[in-house]
């Protein structure tokens, strides 16, 4: 039994390994869009169809031509070099609702949703376009399956970690069942959460250029945001980078991006 398990956790290493667009990170994807899209799609309905849309046309207006620009500049990368099909089932949709949270999120295949409390910290068009970018980025770089996949990967641990302490005592067993919970959250969940938030920012740098937009504003937006925060969450323990070092990160990136930007 645990030579099975091993066996198929090195089969799925070996034959789900791909790269990110741009960053060139491998990642495992041992989910794919076919098993993930659908589901989020159904769920993105049910969250545009429970929440008021914002009665503010112009900012609704501009959070769809923004996004539209963006998701434009990055189908016609991925068209001219061949990798159209790694969001061919993609459909964008842009839309700005009704609440004071300072967010925006964005869901498998291209659904996002900016709050209108994000709006005042974005406070234009280029500062928007930051934001819709970073989370274009997440869609992009599939982290959402990469997620689910490390969540199967941490299940698969924990059942070989349970098969090899078997014979072990009910006391021990518990103990290092525990050591092993802290050192998956810790050790692997939530470090990974911070890559993808880095990588986001990174590709949203680069789409921003090629959309036309310069790529500097965003530390400008970035350090607006960190304005807003309060009693935020140590970095160890948070599956966001602290404030400072993504804008100390964005900036060392910015040089990369602006090979991209045309005015």
């Amino acid at each position: 039994m645990r030579k099975t398990i091993l066996f198929l956790l090195l089969g799925c290493i070996l034959v789900s390994c791909s790269k990110v667009l741009f960053t060139g990170r491998k990642q495992l994807l041992l989910v794919s869009d076919s098993e993930v899209l659908t589901s989020s799609f159904q769920s993105y309905k049910q969250f545009i169809d429970s929440v008021p849309a914002s009665k503010d046309k112009v900012n609704t207006a501009l959070v769809k031509k923004v996004g539209k620009n963006l998701a434009t500049v990055v189908e016609t990368y991925l068209n001219e070099n061949g990798l159209s099909a790694s969001i061919a089932n993609y459909a964008w949709e842009f839309n700005l609702v009704k609440s004071s949270d300072v967010n925006a999120f964005c869901m498998p295949g291209g659904k996002v949703v900016v709050y209108e409390g994000i709006l005042p910290v974005t406070q234009n068009e280029v500062g928007l376009a930051v934001v819709l970018g970073h989370e274009i980025g997440h869609a992009v770089a599939k982290h959402s399956n990469e997620r689910m996949s490390q969540q199967m990967l941490v299940q698969y641990g924990a059942s070989l970690t349970d098969l090899l302490v078997s014979n072990k005592p009910e006391a021990t067993r518990s103990t290092i069942d525990a050591v092993y919970g802290l050192g998956a959250q810790y050790g692997v969940m939530l470090p990974f959460s911070r890559k993808h938030e880095y990588e986001a920012d990174k590709l949203g740098l680069i789409f921003l250029a090629m959309a036309g937009y310069n790529p500097n504003e965003a530390i400008s937006f970035w350090q607006r945001m960190a304005d807003q925060s309060q009693n935020a969450p140590l970095e160890f323990m948070s599956t966001h980078p602290s404030d400072a070092n993504r804008i100390a990160t964005l900036k060392e990136f910015l040089p990369e991006a602006m090979k991209y930007y045309k005015k």
